[in-house]
């Protein structure tokens, strides 16, 4: 009986634990504070110097969760990532993701080798086990916090974060095995990483397509389809890694794949994968919070906070300037890309690597990298939508305020069935303003069902059930919304002008100064550029002193812009979204 009592006790905690994580996930959203950070104060408080006292040391246990929750986490960030949204910032991302690494490994083994006092090649080891931009702390945080991106910057960070996980780990087992005296040459390293991205690469897509495969051909019970998708996942993480290459790289890629292909109960499937993506972020920071002991880290804290405010502010900026100089990106974009280097629970994982292998010293490697991570949510965390404003990338939107019930309809993959409740006012009123091939199937009103042609035009509180094609959920959504889109024409500009307009000429008639490399580009074209979805009425693009603001849109394209010219100072901030040209 005591035996049952142990695991009863066991299990209450486990449900504890969850719940106490949801319950800070509320007061982080409250605060402002970044949900991970709560999450690893909260395994710090429950860790050995805490008030829980759990003496925890298993590294091998950690790195084994660890392994399995960052697959999770980065196989929904590629479920995330649509290919039209990417498209351009490939070579930027993998520059990033490879040399913007090297660099800041390199950039940061100075500032360790002179505040730490450790070898050069320490050094190296610890500037590599911080190098990596955290994928799960930047997919989280970003959408956690409803941020939206512009499309080139937010695009970057995904893929860059992403993608940069097969150097940090290749570097930083080599290096662990240099120094462990297992004589790896630089020459095998990089056929490491090399093979790392290639194998990565190529099991990533085949993966993916297999999923893909798995998911439309077997017709599973109710529920199974997301657990197929997860385990799909899970083993093509595990199979890359066992043939030496990058799993994290492979199940990143796996979950583009599913992104972008026709998928049966792809809505099922996101929303098993957003709660378990959830619960993994919950279950890796509790570990890792356990894992660390307050009190050692106060041994290393001055040295290690000067070692993580040098990669904040010197090392990370100075890697990705040099990396998208090339490229042209602008000082706003450049700047937040340089900001955002989360380094979050894959600094803490690689640092584990070291303990695993038992070298000298390892509990210095995890000590400063739970310092600089811990540094980076409070600093970098905290202030990620501040600084998006700042830098100008951030495009703040009114998201529709709708209820949507949307189900996969078997047998096909091409369209899905959509149920809104119709409000007074909204755009679906107005039949001719519908996206095509949008048709209502049946409509409830006054308790009664009735078919498309009984009834007829759609009333106010009636609740429609659509038919409409797959990936369209979204603009549909503004036809149904309580704030409806169609703004009052004299809030969208005083001047109307066609969609394509030239903005070179735009700005020669009306004495404008804008980028060079704008000038051959029309307004519907840097709209649909510049914003990270389908543009809206009402979105806006400042030009110096003039604003230009989206009047219609058909077809999913701008084909109507207003201008508006406004004194010098005052901000735009009424209506839609608003992005800068800096």
């Amino acid at each position: 009986m005591e035996t049952l009592d142990q695991v009863n006790i066991k299990l209450l905690f486990g449900a504890l634990l969850v719940l106490a994580g949801i319950a800070s996930s509320l007061l982080a959203r409250r605060f402002g504070a970044p949900l991970l950070l709560v999450f690893l104060l909260l395994g710090l408080l429950l860790g050995v110097d805490g008030p829980g006292g759990i003496e925890y040391s298993d590294a091998g246990f950690t790195y084994l969760a660890g392994s399995l929750a960052l697959a999770l986490i980065l196989f929904e960030g590629g479920l995330q990532t649509r290919a039209s949204q990417v498209r351009g910032t490939v070579m930027p991302s993998v520059m990033l993701a490879t040399v913007g690494v090297v660099l800041t490994a390199a950039f940061t083994a100075i500032a360790a080798h002179f505040l730490l006092d450790l070898s050069p090649l320490r050094a190296l080891l610890l500037g590599t086990v911080i190098s990596s931009t955290d994928a799960a702390a930047v997919f989280f945080l970003i959408r956690a916090g409803g941020l939206h991106l512009e499309r080139r910057t937010g695009s970057t960070l995904e893929v860059e974060s992403g993608a940069n996980d097969p150097v940090a780990v290749f570097l930083t087992i080599a290096i662990t095995g240099w120094l462990a005296g297992k004589g790896v040459t630089v020459t095998e390293i990089l056929g490491q990483i090399v093979w790392g991205i290639v194998c990565g690469t190529m099991l990533g897509y085949l993966g993916g397509r297999l999923i893909v495969w798995s998911l439309n051909h077997y017709d599973l019970p109710s529920g199974l389809h997301p657990w197929l998708a997860m385990a799909g996942a899970v083993s093509v993480f595990a199979i890359t890694g066992w043939l030496g290459g990058s799993g994290f790289l492979a199940v990143y890629l796996a979950g583009i794949v599913v992104a972008n292909r026709p998928v049966r109960t792809r809505n099922e499937v996101m929303a098993v994968q957003d709660a378990v993506t959830w619960f993994a972020q919950l279950v890796m920071f509790l570990l890792l919070g356990l894992l660390a002991t307050p009190s050692s880290l106060l041994d290393v804290l001055w040295p290690a906070l000067g070692v993580s405010l040098f990669l904040m502010f010197i090392g990370r900026p100075l890697a990705v300037l040099l990396c998208l100089l090339p490229f042209g990106y602008r000082p706003g974009e450049t700047g937040f890309i340089a900001w955002v280097g989360l380094r979050g629970a894959v600094g803490i994982f690689l640092a584990s690597i070291p303990l695993l292998v038992e070298l000298p010293n390892a509990p210095l490697y995890f000590n400063v990298a739970f310092v600089v991570v811990l540094t980076s949510m409070l600093i970098q965390g905290w202030t990620l939508t501040r600084a998006a404003h700042w830098f100008g990338v951030a495009v703040p939107r009114n998201d529709p305020d709708t209820r949507r019930v949307q189900l996969d309809l078997p047998g096909q993959l091409d369209y899905d069935l959509l149920g809104y409740r119709v409000p007074s006012g909204c755009k679906a009123l107005q039949t001719d303003t519908w996206p095509p091939k949008v048709r209502l199937m049946m409509a409830v009103r006054d308790g009664k069902v009735l078919t498309a042609e009984e009834a007829g035009a759609l009333q106010a509180h009636d609740y429609a059930y659509l038919l409409a094609p797959a990936g369209a959920a979204r603009r549909v959504d503004w036809m149904f919304s309580e704030k409806p889109d169609d703004q009052p024409q004299e809030s969208l500009g005083k001047f109307p002008l066609p969609g394509n307009v030239a903005l070179g000429e735009l700005a020669q008639f009306y004495g404008l100064r804008i980028p060079k490399h704008l000038a051959n580009h029309t307004a519907a074209e840097l709209f649909d550029q510049r914003f990270d979805e389908i543009p809206q009425i009402g979105d806006r693009l400042t030009l110096g002193p003039a604003v230009l603001i989206v009047r219609e849109i058909e077809n999913q394209h701008v084909t109507q812009v207003g201008l508006e010219f406004v004194s010098l100072g005052e901000r735009i901030i009424s209506g839609g979204r608003t992005a800068g040209l800096k």
